[in-house]
């Protein structure tokens, strides 16, 4: 009876190992892949156990067994830390796993020294197996390495329960039962029954809930699945070749694109020998001579041949092809060519050089309403962005005024008058100085008090992060200038003159003016309006520390405009509640 108990568990074991081998992907972690490897193995030494007639028997299927114990609850707290998003470092990872191996090495001795067992006997009582043991030091170690990975992987859980809120609630409740039931399988069971073992029914559950998770993980990663996505059913093609020119693979898309591909064998170098390897050879090439040589055209016409140049309408697609480096992790390992079709774009572009003028007039106008659209889209960014924090309710608002009237004054000023394009693009930029904190988690940025040290160093990233996001955001504009006004405002606006600044600690004229500007503005906001850990300042009160910073944290040449633009900061922050 206990024999057929043990196999069918074992065949269960079995059972879960291919589903899982049949759903496998590179989403799933490969502590997963450890859990149902080791199972099965510890399960056929239950079977064999229960067979055994003799002490050798018993003893080396008893070694089968703790491979399972041994090994299971280090990949169960691997596995619970990679799915709460909590990093390990890679020499806690590795002692820990040497204790495990130290632990199992001491297993293999058994029947040959009393490090694990001081004493043994065997017995078949009631056609059960029996194996009487006196437990030696080693033992005591196991079952100490066990209780720890299981006190530290629930700890791992409650921490990830309460405090990230982007892990998946449903998979924390999912993992932490076959963790719970394998730990009360050790203890719990052994006090029911002499004869059956729990352990090997808690592997089967703790398999079929991995099962489960396993099935729901991948849906998480929303890198991994979207790419995945765009790369099987987008409509851009991928075409992948090592730095030797050899063929790598490419997608669906690619391949209706470019129909020789389907005939081209992974790992052949490119066949100079007719028009589509001579093209691509071309590409790779150029690219390898110089990076910025990367943007090409390729075209199809309605006859099936190809060609880099456009020349009337006998055409049927155009494809915009981008070359770059084939990363694996942060490694370069060959390069990657994308075509994205660009023909609707290219027969409007041909479209508008027939307008006439009344049409042109109608193009303006609707740039001019898309242009709009544009910074409105940028004011709803920084307004949502705002709406995050407790702490500054008006703040782009204000800054924004705040930075026009300081640049009415300096243009006064004959001699350090802006140009009429810097002031309009900083007025403008002005709002997303704080883009950044989208970045910022909740737990920081709505925190209702003082930041600890850890999470003003959380919320300084906000500077770094609000220039790559404005860079994001506008790589594709024709307003180059604005492009980098805007990231350098965002970038380097909490900067100080004397350089105790961040992100970067930047001194003096190092800090481009535009930040400079944008810092007088924010603190000056900062100071007289009212946050949840402070009430606002008096004038008086705020005017003494900016001119108590001139020279510190401010730049000193811009004294004499904050003084004179000083009244109408007074009379625009009067006659509103902030």
């Amino acid at each position: 009876m206990v024999t057929i108990y043990y196999s069918v568990l074992f065949v269960l074991s079995i059972i879960f190992a291919i589903t899982y081998v049949f759903m496998w992907h590179k989403h799933l972690d490969t502590t997963f892949t450890m859990v149902f490897s080791l199972i099965p193995i510890a399960c056929l030494g239950y079977v064999m156990y229960s067979m055994a007639t003799e002490m050798n028997e018993a003893v080396l299927s008893l070694k089968l067994t703790y491979l399972g114990g041994s090994l299971l609850q280090y990949f169960i707290m691997l596995s619970i830390f990679n799915l709460c998003e909590i990093k390990i470092g890679k020499w806690i990872r590795t002692a820990l796993f040497l204790c495990c191996i130290i632990q199992y090495a001491s297993v293999l001795t058994i029947g040959y020294t009393s490090n694990f067992y001081t004493a043994m006997s065997f017995e078949i009582v009631d056609g059960n197996v029996v194996l009487n043991r006196s437990y030696g030091p080693m033992h005591t170690f196991f079952f100490a390495i066990v209780i720890s990975f299981f006190v530290i992987s629930i700890a791992a859980i409650i921490y990830s329960y309460f405090e990230k809120k982007q892990v998946s609630r449903r998979i924390l409740y999912l993992i932490m039962l076959p963790d719970v039931v394998s730990m009360l399988s050790y203890f719990a069971g052994r006090r029911i029954t002499r004869n059956i073992d729990f352990i090997p029914a808690a592997y089967i559950f703790a398999e079929f809930m991995y099962i489960i998770i396993a099935y729901r993980v991948s849906l998480y990663d929303i890198n991994d699945t979207v790419i995945d996505s765009l790369v099987q059913d987008g409509d851009t093609g991928f075409i992948t070749f090592d730095f030797k020119h050899r063929y790598l693979g490419s997608n669906e898309t690619a391949k209706k694109i470019i129909p020789a591909l389907n005939e081209l064998p992974v790992d052949t170098v490119i066949n100079k020998d007719n028009v589509t390897g001579r093209k691509m050879l071309h590409w790779l090439e150029s690219f390898s001579e110089n990076e910025n040589n990367n943007e090409f055209i390729y075209t199809v016409r309605e006859d099936g041949s190809s060609d880099s140049n456009i020349s009337g309408n006998n055409y049927e697609r155009i494809y915009n092809v981008n070359v770059n480096y084939l990363h694996d992790g942060i490694r370069k390992r060959g390069y990657m060519i994308t075509l994205v079709d660009d023909t609707q774009n290219r027969r409007y572009i041909e479209l508008l050089d027939n307008y006439n003028e009344e049409l042109v007039s109608q193009v303006d106008e609707k740039t001019k309403n898309i242009l709009e659209m544009h910074n409105n889209l940028i004011m709803s960014m920084a307004a949502m962005v705002e709406s995050r924090d407790n702490s500054t309710g008006g703040h782009i608002k204000r800054t924004s005024v705040g930075v026009r009237i300081l640049i009415d004054e300096i243009n006064k000023d004959e001699k350090m008058r802006l140009s009429q394009e810097f002031s309009n693009n900083l007025i403008k930029a002005a709002p997303m100085h704080d883009l950044g904190k989208i970045a910022v988690d909740d737990a920081v940025l709505r925190k209702p008090g003082r930041f600890t040290e850890e999470e003003f160093e959380k919320m300084k990233q906000h500077a770094a992060e609000g220039a790559r996001v404005i860079h994001e955001i506008l790589k594709n504009t024709d307003d180059e200038a604005f492009k980098i006004l805007a990231e350098n405002v965002a970038h380097y606006h909490h900067e100080r003159w004397d350089g105790s600044g961040y992100p970067k600690g930047l001194k003096g004229e190092d800090i481009p003016l535009e930040a400079r500007i944008m810092a007088v503005a924010d603190v000056y906001d900062a100071l007289v309006s009212k946050r949840v850990y402070k009430d606002s300042m008096s004038f008086e009160q705020a005017d003494a520390i900016i001119m108590e910073g001139m020279g510190t944290q401010f730049d000193p040449s811009l004294k004499k405009y904050y003084i004179s633009a000083r009244p109408r900061l007074e009379e625009y922050y009067g006659s509103i509640e902030c």
